[in-house]
């Protein structure tokens, strides 16, 4: 079980590395890996913040880990605030009309 635990916990660390894989790749002179594949190393850096620290939670109720549990609610909570952040920002804010208070 502590195997599980320790992948899930390395699973979720390399959102980051997924979410700026497109943009390293463009720096490094691979321009057509940000263009052509940038939006799935998004959606999968969106899948590996949310699902990693879902399902260590679920295996540390399992297996009644207290500190495992702890660690993946810290996780989930890291992993929820930039996405809360882009929700309000990037689509409920961006469709309201300037001049308007919405």
């Amino acid at each position: 079980m502590d195997r599980i635990i320790r992948a899930l916990s390395w699973w979720w660390a390399s959102a980051p590395l997924l979410l700026f894989t497109p943009g390293i790749a463009y720096v490094m002179g691979w321009p057509g890996v940000r263009r052509e594949l940038g939006w799935m190393f998004g959606l999968m850096a969106l899948f590996t913040a949310v699902l990693a620290p879902t399902a260590g939670l679920v295996v540390a109720h399992v297996r009644d880990r207290r500190e495992a549990r702890g660690r993946f609610l810290v996780m989930a909570a890291v992993s929820g605030v930039p996405i809360l952040f882009f929700l309000f920002f990037g689509v409920l804010f961006r469709e309201c009309p300037d001049g308007y208070h919405c």
